[in-house]
């Protein structure tokens, strides 16, 4: 796992009603005028209300089909069309939009299934007895790898299929528990020595819990995104 990255939202890598805009023929997967004004460097105003239009239409339309195909295609859109593409329509917009929420909401998804073994183990530490925060992200109190991979196609599934609103409380409280099995593990690493750092070892042990703290703080913030686009969610203004 790569904590030193400081957050799972790296700049460029891994819902509302329709506003309008062309649906995609092929959900799941970006159509060819998008891909192309993309590669044409469209200007940042173009790029702004492709990032809204798309992520609007995508959700509207997967919550208009009972076809399990195109779910998944959704579900597996990072992986087909390659987060660079998909960064450069989503991962610049404001976080409290449609697309700003969608691009955290994928990579979320992402990071867990890449690190599943090293999120499980933060999610014991963080969550050491069952809470509501369990309930919420419907994670139980000692989760496989396994469990942690199909919690994060679920969440984003949920997105999807179901409550928008419901689906970004669970990645909040999923997020803000392996935020704190971070801080837990960074304070556990540094516990055994004394408040001045002496020995390489013991600088680089804290060097190393600094970026687990770096890390949770961005999981925070990350969680804070996910609350704010639920209420957003809840009252119509998540556009």
């Amino acid at each position: 796992m790569h904590y030193g990255s400081g957050s799972i939202l790296p700049s460029r890598s891994g819902f509302a009603a329709s506003t309008g805009g062309a649906r995609p023929s092929r959900p799941g997967q970006l159509s060819s005028a998008i891909l192309d004004g993309l590669a044409g460097g469209s200007d940042p105003e173009t790029i702004r209300e492709l990032s809204h239009t798309s992520a609007a239409a995508l959700l509207d339309r997967v919550h208009h089909t009972e076809d399990p195909a195109v779910v998944e295609r959704v579900l597996t859109l990072v992986d087909h069309e390659g987060v660079d593409i998909i960064a450069e329509l989503w991962s610049h917009a404001e976080p409290d939009s449609l697309p700003g929420v969608l691009w955290r909401l994928y990579l979320l998804r992402t990071w867990m299934r890449d690190h599943k073994a090293a999120i499980a183990r933060l999610w014991r530490l963080g969550e050491s007895t069952v809470t509501s925060a369990s309930a919420i992200a419907g994670v139980n109190q000692a989760p496989t790898e396994e469990d942690i991979e199909t919690t994060a196609d679920s969440i984003l599934a949920g997105a999807f299929t179901g409550d928008f609103a419901v689906a970004l409380d669970r990645a909040a409280a999923f997020t803000d528990v392996v935020a704190n099995g971070l801080r837990l593990q960074a304070r556990h690493m540094v516990a055994e020595y004394g408040p001045d750092a002496a020995s390489d070892e013991e600088k680089t042990t804290r060097t190393t819990a600094a970026r687990l703290l770096h890390t949770a703080g961005n999981l925070l913030s990350t969680a804070k995104v996910f609350r704010h686009g639920a209420t957003l969610w809840r009252h119509g203004k998540l556009e």
